[in-house]
């Protein structure tokens, strides 16, 4: 090892020691060692993220200390974009974030306690009544009006909510973490949390990267900001790192050595305005799952990048600038980086990447989500079959086409703005339609199967949606198809250029192009189907006013060049999953055999025997629409089962519920297009939601009468009897127990994407 890593890295470990040291506090009560666990167990399931009420963020002591402010960061009306309040990056201390508007919640105002005390006690001295569903006063769930009472306006809000103190409308804290808590705030909530800090092993790790991002030259500055574009949003892990230990890539003014002098751009790709330096620094705080998109490190992908990025003789003439125009365009940006080795890159960590736009990280997507159906598949066309990729003229004619929207987000011009990049956008969809017809007719090499990221299932949650390797459920009705340029269009636009604190003429532009993305990925998918077949199936996911949206949005598809996939005439879609199925089953990380049953036996093989029967049980509920399993209509969109085996152990089960819908082409209205009566359930094992609804806890020997009830339920009554039975309600006394043991599982299962679940959206059943 070389006497400047060495250094590097002292230097590395002196500053983040030099910045983690807080104040020395002698105090009976540690907040690290006694406040932070309750605040994670009983509060952080609610207060984290964007969509924290009141902005308060109890997942460190920064937040607790930044306290809470009455402005949403969700608006969907403001006229001009509002000042961001990203917790770590857009002010520190609380002195700062009170000049930004904040409010204390800890400080004592003059003879009364501070405002949390307050809040605490009230909902200490009103507790539910344990497993009862909650009164019909008490209002949940994304629409609730947040009073975000001030300290001078707690005694109004507690004389026209008596029933909503914290935690609201849930089990709430033991006496001793109550009286811990109270202990602490009138002590003056001394907070004596240490930042988290690196492994001498993992510092060395981040020296390496930093010092490959940070390398001198043209073409080592273009790829470092093409990479830390596609990296900003990730929680990085080395290979045999710390448990728990995640990193984040920012732009700092300082060089590796030095305290990170943080860059706080609104966005990724906006002007630093001096010379950068990418740093790693570890994520502070209590990892929420909502906000954890995982992304790993090694020396294998070290190799990796050196040789798709630093191997043969590409140049970079001149290094591009900033501002709207390259934000708009990162294929004109940085089309000095071959594209193979862009696309490759993607291609590597595929989930990852459609993570980022379909999951997360803003907390309520429902600007995204309600453009993409409940359910289908992602697939990838592989490089070699990319005209993107292997022909510089259809590269060169395609790259000004594909700009996108929302960098200008004049309220006035959103309209006109809208038709310039549509009518962009449709130019590219002939280009790429009538090129592609000259092309050799896809077959099953189009499609890319590098690794277990080239098969991916979404299943939406009305305004979140999650992500999974390996392609679950019955087959859906729609499925992607993405290219380079639809994977990194969307990535950007929802990703890297989206702004959740922006305006509504720039939700609006980048709500609009998702549209159109997922036209484009529709078309792409149609391409391998029969020509004679397309017409029909975009007329089935096009259905109402969606016809009328092809007519005056979408470019026509082409339904007349031929596939070269053999595929069963009467239904060739579902003869291209079952295909798909066998032929890529070695990448299809996740068989379903209980929601594609296609014997006697619809469950796991090599499991306890109890799950095995559960698993047979619950397959009748699977792929049956609505109208024949009424009970659908009484169910959330992401329950939990909750499965104990006699000997003690437990599975867990994600029941989704999957909304159909005659399109999903339009901004407004969803609730005019549901048809519920076409409405599914997916089974599956594993937490395949960031947000669960509801949870029922059953004995496997009990998962047959379970079943049998599901069926027979026809009204609310019956299915009231069913939460009774079965259901952990808010108010359970065991709530807590049974809503972290779903965290407990993804460790056990998946331990680098455990994170404390959230329960905004945990409903009242």
């Amino acid at each position: 090892m070389s006497y400047r890593v060495i250094t590097s890295i002292f230097m590395l470990l002196l500053s983040w020691g030099a910045a983690a040291q807080g104040p020395s506090i002698s105090s009976a009560i540690s907040y690290s060692r006694d406040i932070q666990p309750i605040f994670t167990e009983k509060c952080v399931a609610c207060h984290a993220c964007n969509d924290s009420p009141c902005q308060l963020n109890l997942g460190s002591g920064e937040g607790a200390a930044r306290g809470a402010t009455k402005v949403p960061v969700y608006d969907g009306d403001r006229s001009t974009a509002a000042a961001p309040t990203r917790l770590f990056f857009d002010a520190f201390g609380k002195h700062a974030w009170q000049q930004k508007g904040f409010y204390p919640v800890l400080d004592a105002q003059g003879s009364q306690a501070a405002l949390m005390a307050r809040m605490l006690e009230l909902g200490h001295k009103t507790p539910l009544q344990p497993n009862a569903k909650l009164p019909e006063d008490i209002v949940l769930g994304l629409n609730r009006e947040n009073m975000c009472a001030m300290p001078a306006e707690f005694d109004g809000y507690a004389s026209s909510h008596p029933k909503e103190g914290m935690p609201l409308a849930v089990t709430g804290l033991t006496d001793q973490q109550y009286q811990t808590l109270q202990r602490w705030l009138a002590s003056g909530a001394p907070i004596d949390e240490q930042a988290l800090m690196p492994s001498a092993k993992e510092a060395l790790e981040v020296v390496q990267w930093e010092n490959l991002l940070n390398a001198p030259g043209s073409r080592q500055s273009l790829v470092a900001r093409w990479l830390f574009e596609h990296w900003f949003l990730a929680h990085i892990y080395f290979k045999d790192g710390e448990p728990g230990h995640f990193f984040q890539w920012v732009r700092s003014r300082t060089p590796t050595g030095q305290p990170i002098d943080l860059i706080n751009t609104r966005r990724p790709n906006d002007d630093p305005g001096t010379q950068v330096y990418y740093r790693l620094w570890p994520v502070q705080g209590v990892i929420v799952q909502k906000t954890h998109i995982t992304y790993p490190l090694s020396a294998a992908k070290m190799a990796r990048i050196k040789s798709l990025f630093y191997s043969g003789n590409w140049q970079v003439n001149a290094l591009p600038g900033y501002g709207p125009e390259r934000r708009a365009n990162p294929f004109a940006t940085f089309e000095a980086i071959p594209a193979q080795a862009r696309y490759q890159f993607m291609l590597d960590n595929a989930e990852y990447f459609v993570r980022t736009f379909i999951r997360g990280p803003v907390c309520r997507g429902q600007i995204a989500t309600d453009v993409i159906r409940d359910n289908f598949w992602a697939l990838f066309q592989a490089p070699e079959h990319d005209l993107y990729i292997i022909d510089p003229n259809y590269r060169g004619q395609a790259t000004p086409l594909l700009a996108m929207p929302g960098q200008n987000d004049d309220v006035g011009s959103v309209l006109s703005l809208w038709r310039d990049y549509r009518d962009k956008r449709n130019e590219y969809e002939a280009l790429r339609r009538d090129s592609y017809a000259e092309s050799p007719a896809p077959s099953w090499s189009t499609l890319w199967a590098g690794n277990d990221n080239a098969l991916l299932s979404i299943f939406r949650h009305f305004d979140s949606a999650s992500v999974n390797k390996g392609l679950i459920g019955d087959v859906p009705q729609t499925m992607w198809l993405f290219d380079f340029p639809l994977l990194e269009r969307t990535y950007y636009q929802l990703a890297v250029n989206f702004d959740v604190f922006g305006n509504v003429s720039h939700q609006a532009q980048t709500r609009l192009y998702f549209d159109l993305i997922r036209n484009g990925a529709e078309q792409n998918f149609l391409r391998l189907m029969p020509a004679d077949s397309r017409d029909g199936y975009l007329d089935d996911w096009y259905q109402d006013g969606g016809k009328f949206k092809m007519w005056l949005d979408y470019e026509a598809i082409d339904d007349d060049t031929p596939t070269a996939l053999k595929l069963d005439e009467k239904d060739p879609k579902r003869d291209f999953a079952q295909q798909l199925l066998a032929r890529y089953g070695d990448l299809n990380a996740t068989p379903d055999p209980i929601n594609r049953c296609d014997g006697a036996y619809c469950s796991r093989p090599n499991i306890d025997p109890d799950l095995q029967n559960a698993e047979q049980a619950l397959s009748s509920l699977t792929s049956r629409p609505a109208a024949g399993l009424r009970v659908i209509d009484q169910l959330p969109e992401a329950t939990m089962l909750r499965i104990e085996t006699t000997g003690g152990k437990r599975e867990v089960y994600s029941l989704l519920r999957n909304r159909a819908h005659s399109n999903v082409a339009f901004l407004v209205g969803e609730s005019l297009r549901y048809q519920p009566g076409l409405d599914t359930l997916t089974i599956f094992p594993g937490v395949l939601s960031s947000y669960p609804n509801f949870m029922f806890n059953i004995p496997a020997d009990q998962v047959p009468a379970f079943v049998e009830a599901m069926e027979n339920a026809k009204d609310t009554d019956s299915f009231e009897k069913i939460v009774e039975r079965w259901g952990i309600r808010r108010s359970h006394r065991q709530f807590w127990f049974y809503f972290h043991d779903l965290s407990r599982y993804v460790h056990e299962t998946d331990p680098m994407e455990e994170g404390v679940l959230d329960m905004n959206r945990y409903e009242n059943l």
